[in-house]
């Protein structure tokens, strides 16, 4: 049994060695987090020194911003098709890449590369390509599709931004699913082989399900960069044009640095987190009902 001593050097023990973490933790986050809620319930504009309580005010402003309720059903779209689309092609691309292939390794390096490229310069490397490069193919082509730039249409602008996001990400979530099926038991493969089952069946039937954690690491993290998706798209689109690209991150950037009301904004961003906590949460309790064991 510890003593009075023993537990007192203990505790200065793990104070040590974990509490320069805990107080940065502290700092940069929960301190700035509570914060944050705070100011949900002022009008403070950002700049001046007084910050005058407002109750439930700005809270009640949240579901009255018809445009904050637009662009969270466009993020909510943009999402969806994103989160599909890239967990689609990373798959592909990490079962490609595993199947012994010459020069496998070269690529998965040139698959993952993109990742590596921050969202604003990706944004103006696609910007010069979907405004020059696919404009001049097209046109000497006769592309109709990419005849005028993408950019430019407000239908299109929105799909640019998902073809971007899936180019980027899918090199990423492509490392995680390729770790996935290395470790897939090969002996639970040969001995299906040794049954006769195809290599398609072997895929769906015995691969996929060990593959469960794989695919619920992918989906929560592309869930969390789709709704938190800024960089992109202000460097991309600028959520133009006429605002139809405009994601919920950047409406709430809008309001509570460019139109000064630091109190809704901060109230549209903490109601964001509370419903793309809910949906991760959700999606992770449902997902973890599908895994299986060797």
């Amino acid at each position: 049994m510890l003593t009075e001593k023993g537990l007192w050097t203990r505790l200065r023990t793990r104070l040590i060695f974990t509490g320069p973490t805990l107080f940065a933790f502290a700092t940069v986050m929960i301190i700035p987090f509570l914060y944050g809620i705070y100011l949900t319930f002022t009008n403070w504009d950002g700049i001046a020194i007084d910050q005058n309580f407002v109750g439930w005010d700005n809270y009640i402003g949240v579901f009255k911003d018809t445009v904050f309720w637009k662009s969270f059903g466009m993020t909510l779209e943009y999402v969806f098709i994103t989160v599909v689309l890239t967990n689609a092609v990373a798959f592909l691309l990490a079962y490609a890449v595993t199947r012994g292939m010459k020069a496998q390794g070269w690529f998965r390096a040139g698959f993952f590369l993109p990742n590596l490229v921050g969202g604003i310069v990706l944004g103006f490397i696609w910007q010069f390509i979907f405004n020059q490069v696919l404009v001049f193919a097209g046109q000497k082509m006769n592309l109709t599709l990419f005849s005028t730039s993408w950019l430019a249409d407000p239908d299109k602008a929105f799909w640019a931004l998902i073809v971007v996001t899936v180019w980027q990400y899918a090199g990423y979530m492509m490392v995680i699913y390729i770790a996935g099926l290395m470790n897939v038991p090969k002996d639970v493969m040969e001995a299906a082989s040794i049954d006769g089952a195809s290599n398609r069946k072997m895929l769906a039937r015995i691969a996929l399900p060990l593959m469960v954690p794989s695919f619920i690491v992918c989906i929560f993290l592309s869930l969390q960069r789709g709704f938190m998706v800024y960089d992109l798209n202000v460097s991309l689109t600028s959520g133009g044009p006429f605002k139809s690209t405009e994601m919920v991150s950047m409406h709430v950037y809008e309001q509570a640095f460019l139109a000064r009301d630091y109190g809704l904004g901060q109230a549209e961003a903490f109601v964001l987190f509370i419903l793309v906590a809910a949906i991760t949460l959700l999606q992770v309790y449902f997902s973890k009902k599908l895994e299986v064991e060797a």
